[in-house]
């Protein structure tokens, strides 16, 4: 937990620097508190649709109850947007996505596991989770799966390709700019298993041979972040589009058209 908790902090150090802007992070708990404070940003909401939260818990940033499926805000209410680890507890991820990018201003941080090679190997072999029964055991059989409720959430994992698909679709205005960081933490699901012995032994005999894999195939690691910058300006409007002064509204650029396709007769 301490390596994930590293890359979290490492990868908002790096994509958010300033400490001032407003941040709103979803799905969050007492980790992402620590990471916010420790790092010295000053506004920040914690938000959650876990109903035991209390928002004293989270003094000194803001506490909100909210469902990141369908956030309460408006378009651009913050800064930033962040989500760590918990896009794969929704029902429906892409909302989460769409709405976390549609409150943004500048920018989406999220970390979710990467949908690799390596990681379809472990969860062929059960050396990881598909279903997240182990979050819903050790919160009393009650919370931490589907829309923190009792029933174990599919682990939905991500890929480059998908995030870009998923943004492009929901606001193709202009090609997304898109960072991705990558880094690796020692899988803990087998170590919480009654007969996991074997499984932890098997993958400390692998570890040497996991961090040479990993250094070569960086994408292959199981820790994976992206951050989708959010543009506000015109000039980077797709030709296909511009922007009409009359009435504020993004429209078809009907003299680009008219360039290249031919009228129908």
């Amino acid at each position: 937990m301490e390596e994930r908790g590293d890359f979290y902090k490492k990868v908002v150090d790096e994509l958010i620097p300033s400490k001032i802007d407003s941040v709103l992070v979803c799905g969050a708990g007492s980790l992402d508190k620590d990471v916010f404070e420790n790092l010295g940003f000053e506004n920040v909401t914690i938000s959650n649709l876990d109903l035991r939260a209390k928002s004293e818990d989270f003094i000194p940033f803001k506490w909100s109850f909210q469902n990141a499926e369908s956030l309460s805000f408006d378009d651009g209410s913050f800064d930033y947007v962040v989500i760590h680890a918990a896009i794969h507890h929704a029902s429906v991820p892409h909302k989460v996505l769409t709405e976390m990018y549609r409150v943004a201003k500048k920018g989406v941080l999220a970390f979710e596991s990467r949908d690799s090679l390596l990681m379809r190997f472990l969860e062929k072999f059960q050396l990881t989770q598909i279903y997240e029964h182990a979050a819903v055991y050790y919160n009393d059989c009650k919370y931490g799966g589907m829309n923190n409720t009792e029933i174990p959430n599919f682990v939905y994992r991500w890929t480059e390709r998908e995030v870009e698909k998923t943004i492009q679709t929901y606001a193709p205005y202009y090609k997304h700019r898109i960072k991705y960081r990558y880094g690796s933490a020692f899988p803990c699901t087998p170590e919480l298993e009654a007969k996991g012995k074997l499984k932890g032994n098997f993958l400390k005999f692998m570890q040497p041979f996991y961090w040479l894999f990993s250094k070569i195939f960086k994408k292959q690691q199981n820790l994976f972040a992206f951050f989708i910058e959010k543009s506000q300006a015109l000039d980077v409007l797709f030709p296909w589009l511009t922007y009409n002064k009359k009435n504020g509204a993004i429209v078809f650029n009907v003299e680009w058209g008219e360039e290249k396709y031919k009228r129908s007769q």
